[in-house]
């Protein structure tokens, strides 16, 4: 059966979960949501996410939620395919873990606020709140103080290969590359040759071609 990923081109949750299928050369079915006429939030959308926000993911009986599990999902079920994105040993998946948690809890709580005030508002014809992007802006830059040290160190946040620690990265760096905020991550060579490299991987640059569409 095919797998079927439901959701809307511009979703970074949605790209999430993009690039780690196209890293894994999965073939899919894209099923588009209408995030502007309130899709998700109605039946049938709703009997696959009761509460209502994309992406979803069904492959054959299985139907997921959340962009985070669903790429460690993808990155396990499908571990003899594409990209290794989970390490198997037990201490390098230990220290990936770690650092994915680092961009759920402390990156993209920045971060994502900062793109929605600066990048989705403007699409959606509301006002900026620029004490929210103020506020933000301080706490982003400590969390790339931490990355610029580590990456020091590291070629990639998660160790030494590419995992879904830098994956989950992609959408909102991507994002905030098309604002004023780009000029914090290349302040930091470490941070802006990291964001380099994860921007120019193949995987992404098919996800942002759907963005075009």
């Amino acid at each position: 059966m095919a797998i079927k990923l439901y959701g809307d081109p511009l979703s970074p949750a949605a790209q999430r979960v993009r690039v780690a299928l196209e890293e894994k050369e999965l073939h899919y079915e894209f099923e588009y949501v209408d995030l502007s006429s309130g899709q998700h939030k109605k039946e049938p959308f709703i009997s696959l996410n009761p509460f209502g926000v994309v992406p979803v993911l069904q492959d054959g009986d299985l139907t997921l939620f959340e962009s985070r599990a669903v790429t460690q999902y993808i990155a396990q079920k499908y571990a003899d395919k594409g990209t290794p994105l989970v390490p198997n040993d037990p201490k390098k998946q230990a220290i990936v873990t770690v650092w994915r948690e680092v961009e759920s809890q402390s990156f993209d709580a920045a971060a994502s606020k900062i793109s929605f005030e600066l990048v989705v508002k403007p699409k959606l014809g509301m006002p900026v709140d620029e004490s929210t992007v103020a506020a933000q802006e301080g706490k982003l830059a400590s969390v790339l103080d931490i990355y610029e040290s580590r990456l020091s160190a590291s070629k990639y946040i998660g160790g030494d290969a590419y995992s879904l620690a830098d994956l989950h990265h992609l959408p909102i760096i991507n994002s905030l590359f098309h604002t004023k905020f780009k000029a914090l991550f290349q302040a930091r060579p470490h941070v802006s040759a990291w964001c380099e490299d994860i921007l120019a991987r193949p995987a992404w640059k098919k996800v942002v071609e759907t963005m075009k569409h």
